[in-house]
């Protein structure tokens, strides 16, 4: 699947490139206006829903916290910090890869095997 995804501000531009190079409309903070204001992550959350994207981040914590609050949300994709970029992105994209919806749904996204 081509995913609509919403980039927290915590996330790197080179796996923002890398997930557009692989088909996925990505759309960032900053891009959107949200970046480096302190926005609690349950309106970013909001926000994505809002849009019909899925929030991805590296702020496992908060987010699965979230969903397990109200899964009623354009999906989460959690990520383990990962330096090696492209390996990242390859791993969430062939996650999408399997999925028709991410409706509701938390993905996690494991550095290493």
């Amino acid at each position: 699947m081509i995913a609509r995804l919403y980039y927290n501000e915590n996330l790197p531009l080179v796996a923002v490139h890398a997930l557009r190079s692989f088909g996925h409309d990505v759309l960032t903070s900053h891009e959107a206006g949200n970046a480096n204001q302190g926005i609690p992550d349950e309106d970013v959350l909001a926000y994505a829903t809002a849009n019909e994207r899925a929030v991805i981040t590296f702020n496992r914590q908060d987010f699965i916290r979230l969903h397990r609050l109200d899964a009623n949300h354009a999906g989460i994709i959690v990520c383990t910090e990962n330096p090696d970029f492209a390996a990242l992105s390859a791993k969430v994209h062939a996650m999408l890869s399997t999925k028709t919806t991410l409706r509701s749904q938390l993905l996690r996204v494991n550095r290493g095997n």
